[in-house]
């Protein structure tokens, strides 16, 4: 037995010692390959511990708090490398423009290195870091995000306070009445129980700050202005017929925050100081004083000044021989120069008492051809300036159809449907 294995070993000697070699040299191959990558491990797990251990936590300011180079200078840096960071964070930002309100944070080492200086400011980071010795600097864009939303209500007293209390804040308020301005007077024209709804798109960082709201649809349905629908659409907000929303005249040259009408159009009027029957061919639009008060169509100012019982006053003079007079006035916006050209809803002045009156208003006025008319009873006074063009028309019905759908589902949400008797019982 014994002998045929050590001739067998004796004849095959070559073939299995260079096995044997292969063999022995890929252990040896791998046992070195194994230790090298478990001291690489090692090293670098003990380099990211020391990393660590070089870190600490950044503290952060505002500008108001403490301005940029005074955190550097007590953080332990010198005065030369306060100017290098400051210098550097200048290439990406203009640090004489910072706010008050401004945050920063600044990173150094344990051992008083400095690390990092990172800087939020509007929507953008801006940082400078120590790369190897070496100052980098850049800056990083806040990501702006988009959501729509949408909510219904009635009026219930003040339309402001009533629409504040269904979700739509001040900008977007401003936004839906400027919208229906040249349909609607919400001077005189809104009554409780009247119903809005109202869709918009709401910009939003990462963190849920909110940095732009837009308002793309609305919709006013009231006891006297019946139901009315504004799109935004090409930059311009337009009804449900596609007509554009913006009229020749505005419906009244004061927003509707705090105004009431006074006095109407009257060729016999009893004159409140002089107590005599004397013709009020305006309308006097009460409001406090220093409301801003808007020229009601495009126009051109002929005169600015005192111009006798009607104290500080402004004419403007329009399209198809149309003028327009602002009476009582406080004082003049500053564009308001003869001569200079004005756009529909421009402040041109604000509301006063100077003249012959009896308290803060602001007497209004348009003369047809040289006549004084009726400015709440003229005929072509909403008429639409344009449509949408026909190539554009079924892209503007199918917006419309979406925004539709958004505005009733506000509004059933805030009115559900009752139920019937089967989806009661089923719901108990």
């Amino acid at each position: 037995m014994y002998e045929k294995l050590i001739s067998f070993f004796n004849r095959h000697y070559r073939r299995y010692h260079d096995v044997m070699f292969y063999i022995l040299t890929l252990a040896v191959i791998a046992l070195a390959t194994f230790l090298a990558i478990t001291i690489t491990k090692d090293k670098k797990e003990q380099e990211l511990i020391n990393s660590r251990e070089k870190e600490i936590y950044a503290e952060e300011f505002t500008i108001k708090q403490k301005p940029i180079y005074v955190a550097l200078q007590e953080a332990g840096l010198e005065n030369r490398e306060v100017s290098a960071i400051v210098d550097k964070l200048n290439s990406v930002v203009n640090t004489r423009k910072l706010q008050n309100q401004d945050k920063y944070s600044i990173s150094t080492t344990t051992d008083g290195k400095f690390a990092m200086l990172l800087l939020h400011k509007d929507l953008a980071h801006y940082f400078v870091a120590d790369a190897g010795g070496k100052l980098v600097a850049g800056v990083s864009e806040v990501e702006i995000k988009t959501r729509i939303k949408s909510t219904a209500g009635k009026i219930e007293g003040s339309l402001f306070n009533s629409m504040l209390k269904d979700g739509i804040t001040i900008a977007l308020i401003v936004d839906l009445t400027d919208a229906f301005s040249w349909n609607i007077d919400f001077n005189t024209e809104t009554r409780n129980g009247d119903e809005f709804a109202a869709v918009w798109e709401e910009h939003f960082t990462e963190d849920g700050q909110i940095t732009g709201q837009e308002l793309v649809a609305a919709m006013y349905k009231g006891q006297i202005t019946g139901e009315n629908y504004a799109f935004y659409y090409n930059d311009e907000f337009f009804d449900e017929t596609g007509k554009i929303s913006k009229k020749m005249f505005l419906k009244s040259p004061i927003s509707f925050r705090g105004v009431r009408i006074t006095s109407r159009f009257n060729p016999r009027r009893l004159h409140p100081i002089l107590r005599i029957r004397r013709p009020h061919l305006g309308i006097d639009y009460a409001a406090p004083t220093g409301t801003p008060i808007q020229a009601v169509a495009d126009g051109v100012v002929t005169f600015v000044g005192n111009k006798g019982g009607y104290g500080k006053y402004v004419e403007l003079r329009h399209a198809n021989n149309y003028v327009t007079t602002y009476g009582h006035l406080s004082r003049y916006a500053s564009k308001t120069k003869k001569g200079a050209k004005v756009k529909q809803g421009d402040t041109i002045a604000y509301v006063g008492n100077t003249g012959l009156s009896t308290g803060p208003h602001l007497d209004f006025r348009i003369k047809e051809r040289n006549k004084f008319v009726d400015f709440l009873k003229m005929k072509n006074r909403n008429s639409a300036l344009r449509s949408v063009p026909k190539e554009q028309r079924k892209d503007f019905e199918d917006m419309k159809t979406l925004y539709l759908k958004a505005l009733n589902e506000a509004r059933n949400q805030q009115n559900p449907a009752p139920q019937t008797a089967q989806e009661a019982e089923e719901s108990k």
